[in-house]
């Protein structure tokens, strides 16, 4: 259920940052705070935690992480968040180390943000790393205590939890365990953390409760509803989210064939559509399908959930829609192929964008790499620029071609391809790259540049489910 902010004569009241416009709490309600696991998730929600006023121990055994870490340095790309974590290192108030016995003797809340892959051998979610660092700190949780994860995990993996921090924890009856799912997109983790749209809390008692309220309040005084639930709940908010976000993703993305066979085109079907309020605009942009390192693993991981609780028929359209996603990938290297004559072999192809979306480094499962990569092998030479995931990308796919700016990318290319939406694409001189490519032909993969501007200056362009 969706409770009431906290009553107002309970309500805690502080100053605005300067950074960001979010108020601190007062010391009385600030605490003492532990974060497991200091990747993506764990990194920005210890530099927010601490940037609300909280004193804050970020935990990561990866000793170049760390390292990077503990000098203040953000170890990956998102916006805003290297001079917040720097900011806070410098002033105490956020910490690093890789010891749970300092963790277990610092914290009153212990977040675990570790990661959840998909397995090797299966479609599941790999909860290994949330069941290690859980069993690492219940030794050292000797006092009261509340655990909070917000790994995306399994439906019933808090109850599993639950029993090991009571058969290991030395003060098990001060030991509470909470799930509170993270919902933060790449690009805009700050805002999302800072000001979320929603919160959400699976407790199994009250003082864990009365707890996660006090550590909420700035974001729910601030309008944000806090929906409180029990753990099994709370586990499968996020997996949920995500399955909805990847049909409406994979619905549209099927449509725009339709449309490419009928003569139709999507974007103006979408725009149609977008109009109706139970359907909405958002996520309803033909493509090339979604990637990172959340969709693609947890709708996978839904599906084989539901098959372990004896309910997969249930979530066997989800496959349809894992299956919807690939596809689009393949789309893109049939179309290449057919701008290019019917085969690809000792042809020049640029590529724009390598990461599975702008405002990232993040070349988990991306749909651009893959691509590229597909191309390649089929014997195309294939330049790939990205303005933050060079390296990342370059590290995933050492035999691709990689280039320091769009135009370079371009250079004496037959085909240029358009696959992750930064806007430094949208802001090239086109005319530009007319002079330095050798042939005048675009692929938007993500439909975001203007394609009459392009045309105009003698582009052949085609775009997914557009009319030619």
């Amino acid at each position: 259920m969706t409770l009431p902010a906290t009553p107002a004569t309970d309500r805690p009241t502080g100053r605005p940052s300067p950074a960001t416009g979010t108020v601190e709490l007062p010391p009385e309600w600030r605490r003492r705070l532990v974060v497991i696991g200091c990747g993506y998730l764990g990194a920005t929600h210890a530099a927010c935690m601490a940037e609300l006023g909280h004193e804050v121990l970020g935990v990561e055994v990866d000793p170049a992480r760390l390292a990077a870490l503990q000098a203040g340095r953000v170890p990956f790309h998102e916006p805003g968040l290297a001079e917040l974590l720097a900011r806070h290192v410098a002033s105490g108030r956020l910490r690093f180390t890789d010891s749970y016995a300092e963790a277990g003797a610092f914290g009153d809340v212990h977040f675990v943000c570790v990661g959840t892959p998909q397995r090797g051998d299966s479609l599941g979610a790999d909860t290994s790393h949330v069941e290690a660092a859980v069993a690492s700190l219940a030794p050292h949780l000797d006092r009261p205590a509340l655990v909070v994860g917000k790994s995306t995990v399994p439906v019933g993996t808090a109850a599993s939890l639950a029993a090991t921090l009571a058969a290991l924890s030395p003060a098990p009856d001060e030991v509470d365990l909470a799930w509170s799912p993270e919902f933060l997109r790449e690009g805009f983790a700050i805002a999302d953390t800072l000001r979320p749209d929603r919160v959400v809390v699976g407790v199994a008692s009250e003082r864990a409760e009365k707890l996660l309220r006090e550590l909420y309040a700035p974001q729910v005084d601030a309008g944000c509803p806090l929906v409180v639930t029990d753990l099994a709940t709370a586990e499968l908010v996020k997996v949920a989210a995500n399955a909805f976000l990847a049909t409406k993703i994979s619905f549209v993305n099927a449509v725009s064939e339709v449309c490419e066979a009928a003569g139709a085109d999507v974007v103006d079907l979408a725009e149609a559509l977008g109009h109706d309020a139970r359907i909405g605009h958002r996520f309803l942009r033909a493509g090339i399908g979604f990637g990172g390192g959340c969709l693609p693993k947890d709708i996978r991981a839904f599906v084989h959930r539901a098959g372990e609780l004896g309910v997969e028929d249930t979530m066997s359209f989800l496959r349809q829609v894992d299956a919807i996603n690939q596809r689009q990938r393949q789309r893109v290297v049939q179309l290449s192929t057919a701008l290019l004559g019917g085969s690809v072999t000792r042809t020049r192809i640029a590529v724009w964008g390598a990461a599975f979306k702008p405002d990232s480094d993040d070349v988990r499962d991306s749909p651009a790499l893959s691509i590229a990569g597909r191309l390649h092998l089929r014997g195309a030479t294939v330049t790939v620029h990205d303005p933050a995931a060079g390296g990342t990308a370059r590290a995933a796919y050492p035999t691709l071609t990689y280039a320091d700016s769009p135009l370079e990318a371009c250079r004496d290319a037959d085909l240029l391809l358009h696959l992750t939406e930064w806007s430094d694409y949208r802001e090239v001189d086109v005319a530009a790259v007319g002079r330095v490519v050798r042939r005048k032909q675009l692929l938007d993969g993500r439909n975001a540049l203007d394609a009459a501007l392009w045309r105009e200056h003698g582009f052949t362009v085609r775009g997914m489910g557009r009319r030619p």
